[in-house]
């Protein structure tokens, strides 16, 4: 064989072990920011906890609208989407809201709120007596803004208004809702003034495998 016969099959086979160690660097430092990912996803979840009380700073409309997109991102029974979100920045409206629940006294300095309400006329109707799995899926949604919030920066508590009949006419009235949206629940968001801790609510006697 011809000297640059020998000169390329050489350059030929480090060719294939450069290419083969820079694959191998690229499947590990890939596995590693899926690795990295998973770990940011279950610290959001482990260390969210519901903030009550806020700084006067406003959170910015791209990161209300970043919020809003994670709850839009829920799952849903048969993809039927049977949330509308009523988006409350006004101060008056949210003095309002303060006012006529107790419970819901923070939402007067939070920086703002949404209201998940379930859609009436676009219920997934299936084989439930009651017409829907909208409780459900919006429960998702509001759980989805809550931990979007969190690793945004921000807190944010979870205030319930369904199924209570007299809380979902308070807030109807408030907010002009229209008869086809229930009210779920009033979610007051913004930056929290100080750290909150989560409660530890692991308890192994209630998983149960195959059986109860």
């Amino acid at each position: 064989m011809k000297r640059y016969h020998w000169i390329m099959l050489i350059l030929a086979i480090g060719l294939v072990i450069v290419s083969v160690r820079l694959a191998a660097v690229s499947s590990t430092s890939s596995d590693e920011a899926g690795h990295n990912n998973a770990d940011a996803a279950i610290d959001c979840i482990m260390t969210r906890a519901s903030v009550r009380s806020y700084t006067d700073r406003q959170v910015e409309d791209s990161t209300i609208n970043k919020i809003l997109r994670a709850g839009m991102a829920a799952p849903t029974a048969a993809n039927q989407q049977p949330w509308q979100f009523v988006v409350v920045t006004e101060q008056n409206l949210k003095d309002s809201i303060s006012s006529a629940f107790e419970y819901a006294k923070m939402v007067e300095h939070c920086s703002f709120a949404v209201v998940v309400c379930g859609d009436m006329d676009n219920l997934f109707k299936g084989d439930t007596p009651d017409g829907g799995f909208w409780v459900q899926d919006c429960s998702a949604a509001s759980e989805n803004m809550l931990l979007a919030a969190h690793a945004l920066g921000l807190g944010g508590v979870w205030c319930g208004i369904y199924p209570l009949k007299d809380r979902e006419t308070r807030l109807r009235d408030i907010l002009n809702l229209p008869a086809g949206l229930t009210p779920l629940n009033v979610i007051a968001f913004g930056y929290p003034s100080q750290p909150a801790t989560p409660k530890d609510k692991w308890s192994s006697a209630k998983v149960h495998y195959n059986s109860f």
